[in-house]
């Protein structure tokens, strides 16, 4: 069965509505297959990800940080939990960002983003990211036209830094219909346990799905470098948005190629000293 390779992002204009939302390129499974191709990036991911943990003892500077953007029910929980959630949680940071602060407000845009940044060793994931200071605050008017303009080169600039002090970048754009959008908020109303899922304020956002799709189409465009290209994956198909960005993850860890630490010690003297020790009373 074919893998979900999904190629990068082409340089140059963007139009996602030539991007189909619910094709699975070359996969040629259903859900099931899917789900189980899934669980079989499960036990290479998860020793990568340890193997990365375990190389910063060593003083190893490398890192990774998965950048998911979409629109609202784009699947970035369901990301964490399908995909993400097949490595071991103590070597990820999740960071959710939300509107800034009064303190954030205080600071250039990327200030938060620094912050959160994942250290040496560890797995980063930002569900929703500096994007957003591309995305809404161009669509709802946060900032002014020549400070968007800026900030997609700051952005570059940032990435590109990021990249050069060893942290490997794997940028995802959810990329789902506004129907497939109508169908999960309806299921959202349809479901008391998913009722707190709801939020009012997103038919508020549903009514500027072409501004977004335009700021969307501006913000790829301008951002997508040799450095820190991205990804626009296909999530109408809930299973195979899990599968592909397992893919992209596990292509990033085989890319850093994290190594095991050598011993700092002798080990067949640790071991004579095991053996021969008196247990204790």
């Amino acid at each position: 069965m074919s893998e979900p390779t999904l190629p990068m992002l082409p340089q140059g204009p963007v139009d996602l509505t030539s991007i189909p939302t619910d094709h699975t390129g070359a996969f040629d499974g259903d859900k099931s297959d899917g789900e189980e191709a899934l669980a079989e990036l499960g036990p290479e991911l998860s020793e990568l990800q340890e193997r990365l943990f375990a190389a910063r003892t060593a003083g190893s500077h490398r890192s990774l940080l998965l950048v998911l953007q979409g629109m609202d029910t784009s699947g970035k929980g369901g990301v964490l939990r399908h995909t993400v959630g097949l490595v071991d949680p103590q070597g990820v940071r999740i960071t959710s960002f939300k509107a800034p602060t009064a303190e954030e407000k205080a600071h250039d845009f990327l200030w938060r983003i620094e912050r959160a940044l994942p250290s040496p060793g560890f797995i980063g994931v930002f569900d929703r990211s500096h994007y957003e200071d591309v995305l809404i605050a161009r669509v709802r008017g946060f900032a002014a036209a020549d400070e968007i303009e800026r900030r997609y080169g700051a952005i570059n600039d940032f990435e590109q830094g990021l990249v050069d002090q060893g942290v490997q970048l794997v940028k995802c754009m959810l990329h789902i219909s506004p129907d497939e959008q109508k169908a999960r908020l309806l299921a959202r109303l349809d479901d008391p346990t998913k009722y707190y899922k709801y939020n009012p304020g997103d038919l508020d956002e549903r009514a500027l799905w072409p501004a977004y799709r335009e700021a969307y189409e501006i913000a790829l465009e301008r951002t997508n470098t040799d450095a820190a290209p991205w990804h626009v994956v296909p999530s109408d198909k809930k299973w195979f948005r899990n599968l592909a960005i397992g893919q992209l993850l596990l292509e990033a860890l085989r890319e850093i190629e994290p190594r095991w630490p050598a011993a700092d010690f002798d080990v067949e003297t640790e071991r004579k000293r095991l053996l021969e020790e008196v247990p204790p009373e």
